[in-house]
């Protein structure tokens, strides 16, 4: 079944629709992840690449290309950084990061990846006290 699914970046300024269903959705731990998302893991979901229309800003996207990798790419907004949707290298997918979508993508991680690369904090992290907002 398709669905229409919104996304947008932080500030607003790059939006678009993302025909679902979903094919799979990864949790990568590899480092390379790491530092592109500032956190522990990228939560990625794939489609094909004809599944997404631009609504705006797709002008302000930035891609970067880690030369010595075959795979590894980083697309984010210009104005606000954060990640948006990008075509894999090999043009054989449309991959959007889950935090850019606004909408219940109807599909949930079904791998944890490079998982060995997890860092050392992340289990002890799982475990830390939970609040709803900031900490008093």
């Amino acid at each position: 079944m398709s669905k229409e699914i919104q996304g947008s970046c932080l500030c607003g300024k790059v939006s678009s629709v993302v025909t679902g269903p979903f094919k799979r959705f990864y949790q990568c731990y590899c480092d390379r992840c790491q530092k592109k998302t500032g956190s522990a893991f990228a939560a990625l979901m794939f489609t094909t690449p004809d599944k997404i229309k631009w609504k705006s800003g797709e002008q302000l996207i930035k891609r970067f290309d880690l030369p010595e990798a075959a795979r590894f790419s980083n697309c984010f907004c210009s104005e606000c950084g954060s990640q948006v949707p990008y075509v894999s290298r090999d043009g054989a997918f449309l991959i959007v990061p889950a935090g850019y979508v606004e909408q219940d993508p109807e599909i949930r991680p079904s791998a944890n990846i490079f998982w060995d690369e997890k860092p050392c904090w992340f289990e002890e992290g799982k475990s830390a006290d939970k609040f709803s907002q900031y900490p008093e």
